[in-house]
């Protein structure tokens, strides 16, 4: 018997997603949880299993398109299995609500938007519609605050009168976001432009420049992914908003390599790779602990010191970058964190993140020195404060002390780390006293931690 495939849903806060490709093609037999669409949401990349085996009788969303979670994007069957030919009534994606939603609109006094009173009410006397409706996913939030909109005046089109992506896309092109605000009787004709009104305490302005580029015959010209015009959001936002700030240190990893060799082994029967990562990891959340102000986040006016160390771990693929997050990490011993680590990697280079595992970040490792970059100065993920960048491990000839005192040549195992930290919260002194707590726990690391 024929059944609907759907747009799953990958988190609470995710309410839509894009295919970005099938898998499979309409004919092709499928066996249950094999993967048969891939889609991107704002947080993550995933594929998407087939839930039971069978052939693909249609697909009714091609690649490229957004669509709610819930959505059907096509039909799943038998061999031979006749299609239904009328769309099935259950996808959120139907646009039949937006002509409901404009008559309501226009039955409405212009000065009562119909969504304000569910804005307005305290969350604990809502209902779960009203709920749904008042909230909105981050691409939304995004599109929302750039715009400087008000998303109690847009007609939602999603479930329960969501709104999605695409009604703020129509809003802004209705025109309705530019229409003139009546300007006070005191401002009549100003011999010179009056001075842009600051934005509120906390509000971030982003402006995302537009440059003209002219193809040439021989260039291609390539829309960006979903997931490189989030990347491409965020750094921009963030430096924007952080005073970025770095600081480097030189570690000696002797003490590290040496417990690795040691350890792997047995850290390997038990299922679990041991990395430099692992015993960087460590170290961070030990000077987290230390230091809870670079565990924390700020919104222009007060600082939030998080209660758990959520440690992120950057992992770059083809298509892009991900940090996967090691929820509570300070709870967790060397084997622990090893084996979360290695975990989300995988994970995410499979594409079997679900937005929980990209969620709650405190604080961030990066690893650029995998590909042989010395140092670098990554850019702080909002809305934490502080990113640490790890270089490349490797021996350098350095100026030794022996033990009567003198001096001569030996060659060391290093690597630099540098801290990218937000100078409105982090003072550069806490921030080199923060590198020097992670540089002695590494060159002595203590072995019963193993």
């Amino acid at each position: 018997m024929a059944m609907d495939i759907i747009m799953p849903q990958m988190g609470e806060s995710v309410a839509e997603g894009t295919i970005v490709r099938w898998l499979k093609k309409v004919g092709d037999a499928v066996e249950r949880d094999e993967p048969i669409f891939e889609i991107t949401t704002d947080k993550v990349d995933a594929e998407i299993p087939s839930p039971e085996a069978g052939v693909i009788l249609e697909i009714r969303v091609q690649a490229g398109t957004t669509v709610e979670v819930g959505a059907v994007v096509g039909r799943l069957g038998a061999a031979g299995e006749a299609v239904s030919a009328a769309p099935a009534a259950s996808t959120p994606a139907s646009p039949a609500p937006a002509p409901a939603a404009a008559t309501a609109a226009a039955s409405t006094p212009a000065a009562a938007p119909a969504p304000a009173p569910v804005a307005d009410k305290p969350r604990a006397e809502m209902s779960a519609a009203e709920l749904r409706q008042s909230r909105s996913t981050p691409v939304v939030r995004a599109l929302v605050e750039q715009h400087g909109l008000d998303l109690r005046q847009i007609a939602g089109t999603g479930q329960d009168g969501r709104v999605t992506k695409k009604d703020v896309e129509t809003y802004l092109a209705s025109g309705a976001a530019v229409k003139p605000v009546p300007a006070p009787v005191a401002a009549v004709a100003p011999a010179a432009p009056a001075p842009k009104a600051a934005a509120p305490a906390g509000k971030v302005e982003l402006g995302v420049p537009k440059i003209a580029v002219t193809a040439g015959v021989a260039d291609r010209v390539e829309p960006m992914t979903p997931m490189r015009r989030t990347i491409s959001d965020r750094m921009i936002q963030s430096k924007q908003y952080s005073a970025h700030v770095h600081t480097c240190f030189e570690v000696d990893y002797g003490r590290v390599d040496a417990l690795r060799k040691k350890h792997k082994d047995a850290y390997a029967a038990r299922g679990v790779k041991l990395t430099y990562t692992a015993f960087l990891a460590k170290a961070a959340v030990d000077a987290l602990r230390a230091f809870p102000i670079v565990n924390a986040s700020h919104d222009g006016e007060n600082v939030t010191y998080r209660g758990d160390i959520n440690l992120g771990i950057a992992v770059a693929l083809d298509w892009g970058l991900l940090v996967p997050v090691v929820k509570q990490a300070d709870e967790k011993s060397l084997l622990g964190l090893a084996r979360g680590i290695n975990d989300l990697g995988e994970r995410a280079r499979t594409k079997k993140l679900l937005p929980d595992d990209v969620s709650g970040l405190t604080f961030s490792i990066t690893n650029p020195g995998i590909f042989g970059s010395q140092w670098g100065t990554p850019i702080i993920p909002q809305p934490t404060v502080a990113i640490l960048g790890v270089g490349t491990i490797e021996k350098r000839v350095k100026v030794v002390t022996l033990p009567d005192g003198s001096d001569s040549i030996g060659i060391k195992l290093c690597g630099y780390l540098t801290l990218g930290f937000d100078h409105r919260v982090i003072d550069g002194a806490v921030a080199d006293q923060f590198m020097g707590h992670i540089k002695h726990t590494l060159e002595h690391f203590d072995d019963s931690a193993m």
